[in-house]
């Protein structure tokens, strides 16, 4: 039975969170970025392992971090590429070399942590009957076309547009032969998997992605991400407090009925 691997792609040094330490590995709440991350894998009944491309230096991090979190679908961390293409390539390699082409892979941005079980599910059954599936969202806002990113010229129909996310998904091996055709026909500068299909001229179906689904690229994300993570928390706690209210009436149900007439006969 094939098995399913997450990509997870941390190599980038987060230049624009103007931030002393790569933005995956800022803690939120005192856990790290990446750690949130992985736990979405780490906790989803169908992923079978985690491969993590990383910033060079501080693969000897990360490994301590998962050890901490209890990460233990964590089958390997390699070493990003100059480019997210090579990153990618670099994860890519790993996972044939511990996984078979058959298998599935869940490329998904390390900076992604608050994704969702049914954005993990969507993705699995859409490429497991189309080949691939690629997370999106409909594009909601008006889209204006511009030449120099100061004045507008014209409208672009949003209904023809969709925003991309992660996790993007393929078999091991179609991935693998479409980077392998990319470098030959000299394609090496798409930043994710979608645009590299894309590019090659494949197509790619869409599972419906999240708004929670935020991508941690500037500080205000962050901000959003604390907002998140506050409101799941409450949720948590609500949950915890019926079932405690729950119990307790059970409890005095159960003692009630031992000191009912006739009850010790």
């Amino acid at each position: 039975m094939a098995k399913n691997i997450a990509l997870v792609t941390a190599g980038g040094i987060g230049s624009r969170m103007e931030s002393q330490i790569p933005k995956q590995f800022i803690n939120v709440y005192d856990k790290p970025v990446i750690i949130y991350t992985l736990e979405c894998f780490q906790k989803h009944h169908d992923i079978d392992a985690i491969v993590v491309v990383c910033l060079q230096g501080w693969e000897h991090v990360l490994n301590v971090y998962a050890k901490q979190f209890g990460i233990s679908k964590l089958a390997s961390i390699v070493p990003g590429g100059e480019t997210g293409f090579k990153s990618i390539i670099n994860g890519v390699n790993e996972i044939r070399r511990l996984f078979s082409d058959d298998d599935i892979v869940l490329v998904h941005d390390g900076i992604r942590p608050n994704l969702e079980s049914k954005v993990i599910d969507d993705n699995l059954a859409i490429c497991k009957k189309y080949g691939n599936a690629i997370t999106t969202l409909p594009c909601r806002a008006a889209m204006i076309y511009t030449e120099n990113g100061f004045v507008g010229e014209s409208e672009i129909d949003r209904d023809k547009l969709s925003f991309t996310q992660t996790p993007q998904t393929f078999k091991v091996g179609d991935l693998y032969r479409m980077q392998c055709e990319a470098i030959e026909r000299g394609i090496t500068n798409t930043v994710a998997p979608v645009t590299l299909c894309t590019n090659l001229g494949y197509k790619v179906y869409f599972a419906p992605g999240s708004e929670k689904n935020v991508k941690l690229t500037v500080q205000d994300d962050i901000d959003i991400f604390k907002a998140l993570l506050r409101i799941r928390n409450e949720k948590l706690g609500l949950k915890e407090a019926i079932y405690e209210v729950l119990n307790k009436r059970e409890e005095e149900y159960v003692k009630s009925l031992g000191t009912m007439p006739g009850s010790g006969d």
